[in-house]
């Protein structure tokens, strides 16, 4: 064979190896878009690894995920959520509120959404039904009206003492407005006096805990926001140096610090988002998979907090808390 050949023929086969692995098919992308901020959200992501892992998806093996935070600035959901629609992402995982879900929704009617939002769905105009979605929509509906006026409730059990209750709610959140709404009617219903103050972002916390305190609020009801608990460390601070004793949404305020949460089990939630994004990839139409409704309420209690701010919990509460930290 001649020096000429021997070079083309080495060249040829030199390329084999890249020319077949061009033509392997690439790893599914997931685009994972949320309204909160990646801090203190890592438990999670981690329960939705093992929900898309449940369905045969391991992140880096066989799929990969791209993530978008918003960070509690919902007006630049729209603009991440086009950013993984162009990224041309197998499936939309939308979480962390229901814009986030919007916004997936109003970008895309292609590309498969899963999300985890609180509200009614139907009504958020995200799907058409429960049981039959339709479209390229499903996800998991979390319960946020209906708890906010229990949260309320338990908070006058836990300080009964309380002259007015207060109310952190954030404005430009629908949900968050209409969870003030539900708490003032229940109130007024009781003949219990609430003062409402809102907040539209951190720079915004300082004053309204000076409100609270200046209105005389003995007690706090901090609104289902995951722009608050994005900065819950943050709304901590503030409840443990004016001593206002508070209730919460999510355990991992309680677990962080805070005196009491009443709430969905968010982790549940975004594991059962990681197996409907996982099943899409499998080959399963969104329409086909139902809106999973999750129904579990966990009451959970800090001692610790309680003796900080001189508080004793009654025992008929402690009784039916599903955790107690001491």
């Amino acid at each position: 064979m001649r020096r000429r050949d021997i070079i083309t023929f080495l060249g040829i086969t030199a390329a084999w190896p890249l020319a077949a692995h061009a033509q392997q098919p690439s790893m599914p992308v997931i685009g994972f878009l949320s309204g909160a901020s990646p801090d203190g959200h890592a438990h999670r992501v981690a329960s939705f690894r093992e929900g898309l892992k449940e369905a045969g998806y391991v992140e880096g093996r066989n799929v990969a995920i791209e993530f978008r935070w918003a960070e509690g600035r919902y007006d630049l959901l729209p603009h991440l959520a086009a950013e993984l629609v162009d990224r041309r992402v197998a499936v939309l995982v939308a979480t962390g509120g229901s814009a986030s879900a919007k916004a997936a929704k109003d970008a895309t009617s292609a590309i498969p959404v899963v999300f985890t939002a609180g509200g009614d769905p139907v009504g958020l105009g995200l799907v058409s039904s429960l049981n039959r979605p339709g479209g390229n929509v499903t996800g998991v509906a979390l319960l946020t009206a209906e708890l906010a006026v229990k949260r309320f409730e338990v908070l006058r059990e836990l300080i009964p003492g309380a002259r007015i209750v207060g109310v952190l709610a954030k404005p430009d959140s629908a949900t968050g407005e209409r969870d003030a709404r539900a708490i003032q009617a229940a109130a007024t219903e009781q003949g219990v006096p609430i003062h409402i103050v809102r907040a539209s972002g951190e720079a915004d916390f300082e004053a309204a805990f000076g409100t609270l305190v200046e209105a005389g609020v003995g007690a706090l009801l901090v609104g289902s926001d995951a722009f608050f608990e994005s900065r819950r460390a943050h709304l901590l601070g503030l409840a443990a140096r004016h001593a206002l004793p508070a209730i919460y949404d999510t355990r991992d305020y309680v677990e962080a610090g805070g005196l009491a949460s009443y709430g969905t089990d968010f982790d549940r939630a975004y594991h059962q988002a990681g197996v409907y994004a996982g099943r899409i990839l499998g080959g399963t139409k969104p329409a086909e998979l139902p809106v999973v409704q999750l129904s579990d309420i966990e009451l959970v209690v800090n001692l610790k907090t309680a003796k900080a701010l001189g508080l004793t919990i009654p025992q008929s509460l402690l009784a039916r808390a599903d955790e107690v930290i001491e």
